[in-house]
């Protein structure tokens, strides 16, 4: 059974779930299955299948590297919690901080951002698709 043949139930349970006419869910779910066929929902499965690759990998370094890169994020936004404490004490002090965290995020490239939203949904993607095939708990 292909990924994506795995993919379209959880998918189309989703379009159950935040779509509530009745007449948008039939047109949604028949817009997903004509996209089933196509060359888009090919390159699709291959991504998802290399980043399914990639996960189930025995090379440790390789099978961390996306959850590391998410805590690294995790990390930086919560961060905001302690700078709204200290705001509460020292305003001026919360403000230089931020202002100084701004201009280091603002000189961030944007493929930094790019890549941590397809690393996002793409470990999502592939713990989702582990525990469909009974393999991630």
């Amino acid at each position: 059974m292909a990924l994506i043949d795995v993919l379209i139930g959880p998918i189309a349970s989703i379009i159950d779930k935040i779509i509530p006419d009745k007449e948008a869910q039939a047109k949604a779910k028949l817009e997903l299955i004509a996209l089933q066929g196509s060359q888009e929902m090919q390159m699709l499965e291959t991504q998802l299948q290399a980043i399914v690759a990639e996960a189930n990998s025995s090379d440790p370094w390789t099978s961390r590297a996306r959850p590391s890169f998410l805590y690294v994020m995790y990390i930086l936004l919560l961060a905001s919690l302690p700078m709204g404490v200290l705001s509460a004490f020292n305003p001026h002090a919360a403000r230089e901080i931020a202002a100084g965290m701004n201009a280091y995020l603002a000189g961030l490239p944007e493929p930094l951002y790019a890549l941590f939203g397809t690393g996002y949904l793409g470990y999502t993607a592939a713990r989702q698709w582990g525990k469909v095939k009974g393999v991630d708990r």
